[in-house]
């Protein structure tokens, strides 16, 4: 990113050209010198524009079945993708927080939204949203985000992960053998039943044997195969189809319910609290990996990438949309397809643009081949948990206890269970075995959480 010298004011560096200093007196480059700006290079544009498209079009699906993990209407999420694309693009020019991510609504926040659904009801989500990413702007404003990782521990994370998308997977494998209401009977297992699940399993595996032989080369392969071959096979077998709900796209201004209790109000604002670090976490986590795809090599700031996720969840929340950040799925599609700006939003924007207004198209996709696509990024988000290894059993055992409890109790109550047993068995490792007295303890957390961040930007 830049020198110790440039990220510390005091240092007496001056900032210099095409730099700008950020809220806590860090200096952030608005465009790398060498390798030129982040939203826009002519000799990149045609790159840009194809991987655009490329990637537009594999965000559907995926788009869509997030949308229906979260219970919200599909084309809220489609609209929540275009509108954070295109702000995502415009930040770029000013703080880029990466190079090659693509904008959208994020799996592992569908089950945490389906939640504050069933919880406080579809008329106070868009508050929640706003509130949510009015914490997220105090957390850029501060640069709080550099301490999650260290308050928060990886491993911990991977296991809630693990567990969303365990949730995942068994919310669309229903879709593996759902048959059209005129073809149910009495019998459970008739022939119907047994031709779906047939084409269930022949979609999955076409799905999967392509993905492991494009996936370095060009992962969109294996989602416009299936895309394309489910829309072909709903044309000679009746199959279940998406259906998209029209509703309408207003501008509102996001307030809560007039029924609204003070107890409610509590229960949102603990809700947005965990809305706003699940989301913070997931995108640092996101810029991580994004950094080590990126074909130039370059550096990820994710507190200016925390900027475009808090304006954008902010600007989603007056039409009711939903929260996004930078997913690792499409940016490696994006990156793989040969994009090497943020142009490339411009296009991922158009054309989920183009089945937003024109949402009749998107009723010829089987429910099938959308399950085999949810079905997979569940099993991605499980086989996160191989990661965890390298931090040793006791990382492993509690990401794995985390992600049972995500799973039973839920994220909210999974993740509060989940950081008070890491923080009881460390302060009893410490004051037991070590024999510290626990005001040292406490004080050596905080010590360390200042030292460990230091190292993360």
């Amino acid at each position: 990113m830049s020198s110790e010298k440039e990220n510390n004011p005091s240092s007496g560096a001056p900032a210099a050209s095409g730099e700008n200093l950020a809220p806590d007196g860090s200096v952030v480059l608005t465009a790398d010198k060498h390798f030129g700006a982040a939203a826009f290079q002519a000799k990149y544009a045609m790159r840009d524009m194809f991987a655009g498209i490329i990637t537009g079009t594999m965000a559907i699906p995926l788009s869509i079945g997030i949308a229906m993990m979260s219970d919200y209407p599909i084309k809220v999420g489609l609209a929540t993708v275009v509108f954070a694309s295109f702000v995502g693009w415009t930040m770029a020019w000013f703080r880029p927080g990466n190079y090659i991510g693509s904008a959208g609504i994020a799996a592992g926040l569908a089950p945490a939204l389906a939640l504050g659904v069933a919880s406080f009801g579809m008329e106070n989500m868009a508050f929640c949203i706003f509130l949510t990413a009015a914490m997220q702007a105090v957390c850029w404003y501060y640069n709080w985000q550099k301490y999650l990782l260290v308050a928060v521990p990886v491993y911990l994370v991977e296991g809630l992960l693990a567990g969303i998308g365990l949730k995942i997977f068994l919310k669309f494998f229903e879709f593996t053998y759902e048959i059209p209401e005129a073809a149910v009977t009495e019998e459970f297992w008739n022939t119907a039943r047994i031709i779906m699940c047939a084409i269930s399993a022949v979609g999955m595996a076409v799905f999967i044997v392509l993905f492991s032989k494009f996936k370095d080369i060009q992962p969109a392969i294996p989602y416009f195969v299936l895309i394309i071959g489910g829309a072909l096979v709903g044309l000679f077998v009746q199959v279940p189809m998406i259906t998209v709900e029209d509703v309408d796209l207003y501008f509102r201004i996001p307030l809560p319910a007039a029924d609204v209790t003070i107890m409610m109000m509590v229960l949102m604002i603990l809700f947005c609290a965990m809305l706003a670090t699940i989301d913070v976490i997931e995108q640092v986590m996101s810029n991580a990996a994004i950094e080590k795809i990126d074909p130039l090599k370059r550096k990820c700031n994710s507190n200016n990438s925390l900027l475009a996720i808090w304006i954008a969840n902010m600007g989603s929340s007056f039409f009711g949309g939903m929260t996004n950040l930078d997913g690792l799925a499409k940016s490696t599609t994006n990156r793989l397809a040969g994009a090497y700006t943020k142009f490339s939003l411009v296009f991922i924007g158009s054309v989920v643009a183009f089945f937003l207004f024109n949402s009749e198209y998107l009723e010829y996709l089987p429910k099938f081949a959308l399950a085999a696509i949810m079905m997979f990024s569940g099993y991605k988000m499980i086989a996160g948990l191989v990661h965890v290894t390298h931090y040793g059993p006791y990382a492993m055992m509690l990401a794995i206890a985390t992600g049972l409890l995500v799973f039973e109790l839920g994220i909210f109550e999974g993740l509060i269970i989940a950081l008070i047993a890491h923080a009881v068995i460390h302060y009893m490792v410490y004051t037991k075995h070590d024999n510290m007295p626990g005001r040292d303890v406490v004080k050596r957390y905080f010590e360390n959480l200042k030292r460990d961040s230091g190292n993360l930007q």
